[in-house]
């Protein structure tokens, strides 16, 4: 029997829910001006995270999002990227799974890219 994955994506900077599950930081670079007791954080996944030369170049230019979904889903095949993200795949067999990212406009981040990959 497969159980359907849950997953969900939020801003670190929201308080947390009860319906979070686990949260999972997938930001490279620890959120500004956030301790990490208010993150209330089950782990920091970085590995994970798009390359810095990727997140870079991409900016969140709404208008690169598209290539950059392209080449995070690359990256996501080599190590240590594939590690991590068999990681959380494990995450959302066992409950909900709560990404979570600084950015502002979580529909263009990584985060974004990482619950479709998860969920599909």
């Amino acid at each position: 029997m497969t159980r359907s994955r849950r997953v969900r994506m939020r801003r670190v900077y929201d308080p947390p829910e009860e319906a979070d599950g686990s949260r999972v930081l997938v930001d490279r670079i620890w959120p500004r001006g956030l301790s990490k007791e208010a993150a209330a954080l089950d782990e920091w996944c970085k590995d994970v995270a798009p390359s810095t030369g990727l997140r870079t170049w991409y900016g969140h230019d709404p208008a690169r999002f598209e290539e950059f979904s392209r080449r995070y889903r690359t990256e996501l095949r080599d190590e240590p990227h594939e590690a991590a993200l068999q990681h959380l795949r494990e995450l959302s067999r066992h409950g909900t799974l709560t990404l979570l990212t600084a950015t502002k406009d979580s529909g263009i981040s990584a985060a974004a890219v990482l619950r479709e990959v998860l969920t599909h």
